[in-house]
């Protein structure tokens, strides 16, 4: 029940950040970004993986530019030459 309650607050304070002006959005939103694994991960182990997958999908929607970003900027620096 209390992975429930933390969940919901996660979802809360998405939506809070949210609405903040995007350059406020930076700080909050990388902590939950760095959150969500882990939580989805949680409630996974303990309500199943249906609920797992919806959260995960309910994430990449939430996220998908800041995802799409380090995507790429991880990509760009493993094609860099090393020396």
């Amino acid at each position: 029940m209390a992975l429930f309650v933390i969940a919901c607050l996660w979802v809360l304070l998405a939506t809070i950040v949210a609405f903040l002006p995007m350059r406020l959005q930076y700080a909050p939103g990388l902590i939950l970004l760095c959150l969500a694994p882990i939580l989805i991960w949680l409630i996974a182990r303990d309500f199943g993986p249906v609920p797992a997958v919806l959260g995960a999908v309910a994430f990449v929607s939430m996220f998908r530019n800041p995802l799409r970003y380090f995507a790429r900027r991880t990509i760009a620096r493993s094609k860099e030459p090393t020396e």
